[in-house]
């Protein structure tokens, strides 16, 4: 076993990049915790610095050079794991530099932009939404959640690696789309049409706010078209999650409808 001490420095360093957003941001270094979650990373490219293992609770042979692991004992894991249930593998992976150049465009494009998103577990929802329904990408614009925070890679059950996901302000999110000659799709509840009357065809992005505020004046005031999604309750809204999820399923029965 090479690390038994619960405080040897590298695992005082993880539980500190696994709680601080700023040592995070400081170092440009995330954790993926999972086994899901690392296939995925690995399989989109990323190269880990380094990847422990706690053998007691799992040993599975992963696709990594036995000299990149690092063992530990259960103990050791469970204090740098941010699970309930862990599996007993851990990455420490350089966060990802993306730019718009990046994105990989379909023919019709359509794309996914979350502003101020504020809870890692709607971020992670969205994100699995995305990769389900082969989005080309999500723009995270002014985020108030860190995208790189770990519960929003557990989250996506990892979606975070398979989607393009770019962080960007709203100014420079809105000059992409448009020399994309992508149209803003804002989901409002003052909207007069309904999410299921609109053309999802074309290239589209389609935005969502926060669950309090919705969207800011900025997209409202720049957004091509407004949709909003019936509500027959005695609540006004939905979770931002649900929502993107109802509309980018209604754009995805559109586009493969014959």
């Amino acid at each position: 076993m090479d690390i038994t001490s619960l405080q040897n420095p590298k695992i005082k360093y993880l539980v500190k990049l696994r709680e601080n957003k700023r040592q995070r941001q400081q170092d440009g270094m995330m954790l993926v915790e999972g086994v899901d979650e690392l296939t995925l990373a690995l399989g989109a490219g990323l190269k880990p610095d380094a990847v422990f293992n706690a053998p007691e609770i799992d040993s599975t042979a992963l696709n990594i050079s036995p000299a990149q692991i690092t063992t530990v004992t259960r103990a050791v894991f469970e204090k740098i794991s941010y699970r309930d249930n862990p599996d007993g593998w851990l990455g420490l992976f350089p966060i990802p530099q993306k730019t718009f150049d990046d994105i990989p465009l379909s023919a019709s494009p359509f794309i996914i932009l979350a502003e101020s998103v504020e809870k890692p577990g709607n971020l992670g929802a969205i994100l699995r939404t995305a990769d389900a329904a082969r989005v080309d990408a999500v723009i995270v614009c002014d985020p108030r959640v860190d995208v790189w925070n770990p519960n929003v890679v557990r989250a996506s059950r990892g979606a975070l690696f398979t989607v393009p996901t770019i962080e960007a302000d709203n100014e420079s999110g809105l000059a992409w789309l448009r020399s994309k000659k992508i149209r803003v799709l804002a989901a409002t509840p003052s909207a007069d049409a309904i999410y299921t009357e609109v053309n999802l065809r074309e290239p589209i992005a389609i935005a969502v706010g926060t669950e309090d505020e919705g969207l800011t004046d900025f997209w409202m005031s720049r957004a091509d078209v407004k949709v909003k999604i019936p509500m027959l309750g005695k609540v006004n809204s939905l979770n931002v999650s649900i929502a993107t999820a109802l509309i980018t399923y209604e754009a995805v029965r559109q586009r493969t409808k014959r």
